[in-house]
């Protein structure tokens, strides 16, 4: 006989993480979800450094547009057993 672990995800965390397209199931553990929450936060990191590298953007304004990406992303500010209830 196998136990199932369900977590309850905090209100405001899933209403952040819902803006990426990210809806975890109650069987989905929160580290494998603020995991994948992180590596979209570092794509889209990585996708403004190649568009700074391209000059598509002036690096005086690379540090603003990071900063608006981060803002973005307030949930990863917090540790995965902090994403429950």
């Amino acid at each position: 006989m196998t136990s199932r672990v369900l977590y309850r995800y905090k209100e405001d965390i899933l209403a952040q993480i819902a803006g990426h397209g990210v809806r975890p199931t109650p069987e989905t553990p929160p580290e494998k979800v603020h995991e994948f929450v992180n590596d979209l936060y570092r794509y889209e990191l990585r996708r403004l450094r190649d568009r700074l590298l391209r000059r598509e953007i002036a690096k005086p304004d690379y540090y603003d547009l990071v900063v608006e990406i981060r803002r973005r992303y307030p949930a990863l500010a917090l540790k995965p057993w902090q994403w429950t209830c």
